[in-house]
């Protein structure tokens, strides 16, 4: 896992959402501790705790005894694996000698035994203390692999977060990329994303250290290198001139290249991309020696940085072919 030194600055404290909580306490609410996870029930409570909880998750129930000696052996070893399991099962403890009705009904005749509920019925379980390793196997058979549900709920945050960025909401994409990261440091999605929301917010200095101070495996990222060439785009675009001043020139020769190469490059760092193509496509259409094909070396550039998806990618290479090919 990777340490980039809390570069999320005031994004890096965001605690997740009810749609991304990957196995932790909503957000507002206290992380989620060992009373959470573990507790003792009744007869009389049962139901709730077991029944209804085992919707939720799996719940799994340590049948037990204080005159047990392996009971005493088992207590460390389950409480532990399930606290490892980050709200992937709940422990829920039953002393038999208090409350003996509930495993007579199950049939327990031996204890410690552990009973898996899953959706309000019993689904597995198993007899005897058995070792860390066996304990840890049995919560993965019952929950699922580690880490499977939270990979499904980090893709679902990071869709989301990119549809409030696409709106224009940056704090709230942004607040969501960091919470990713709080998870999966390395997720170079949510780097990109949280980068994305830097450029977004004017902070390209900042957006470029984050980038840049990422080990050299995870910078090879597609997403990571397109940003950085966005990055690079924009500061080449600060020294390209008045956009203004080029309309007027371009307006008095439409000829001048030149002017509409820069115009192109202003256009595509203030994220009006067609317009940015379509200069590029005119000049290639009256002069494909000019700067030895420069304009369409250029729109490439552009493409690698939009993305093939990119409606804007997608009109100019359609554009493109048909200057290529006609």
């Amino acid at each position: 896992m990777s340490d980039y030194g809390n570069p999320y600055g005031g994004y890096g404290n965001q605690t997740m959402t009810a749609n991304a909580q990957f196995g932790a306490a909503p957000a507002g609410s206290a992380p989620a501790a060992a009373g959470d996870l573990i507790k003792d029930t009744t007869t009389a409570n049962f139901a709730r705790d077991v029944m209804d909880e085992s919707r939720n998750q799996p719940v799994l129930v340590d049948f037990w005894a204080p005159w047990c000696g392996p009971c005493k052996q088992l207590t460390p070893v389950i409480e532990k694996a399930v606290k490892e399991a980050g709200g992937r099962v709940k422990l829920v403890k039953m002393n038999i000698d208090d409350h003996p009705s509930v495993a007579g009904q199950l049939g327990i005749q031996s204890i410690p035994a552990v009973v898996a509920f899953v959706n309000g019925r019993p689904a597995d379980g198993f007899m005897g203390a058995l070792p860390e390793s066996q304990v840890k196997a049995f919560i993965d058979k019952v929950a699922g692999p580690a880490g499977a549900d939270q990979a499904a709920e980090i893709a679902a945050v990071i869709e989301e977060a990119s549809t409030l960025l696409a709106a224009g909401d940056i704090d709230g994409a942004a607040q969501l990329y960091a919470a990713v990261l709080q998870a999966d440091p390395d997720n170079t999605q949510a780097i990109a994303g949280l980068a994305e929301c830097m450029i977004g917010a004017n902070q390209h200095q900042r957006a470029r250290e984050l980038l840049t101070q990422m080990p050299e495996e995870l910078a090879k990222a597609p997403e990571v290198q397109a940003l950085l060439k966005r990055l690079d785009q924009i500061d080449e675009a600060r020294k390209l001139g008045d956009p203004v001043a080029l309309e007027h020139t371009l307006s008095l020769n439409p000829d001048d290249h030149e002017a509409r190469m820069k115009l192109a490059k202003i256009r595509n760092v203030e994220g009006r991309r067609e317009e940015a193509a379509e200069h590029l496509l005119l000049i290639m259409k009256r002069d494909r020696t000019f700067e030895d094909d420069g304009a369409r070396k250029q729109l490439l550039q552009f493409f690698e940085v939009w993305g093939p998806k990119d409606p804007a990618t997608i009109m100019a290479r359609r554009k493109l072919s048909s200057i290529l090919f006609s």
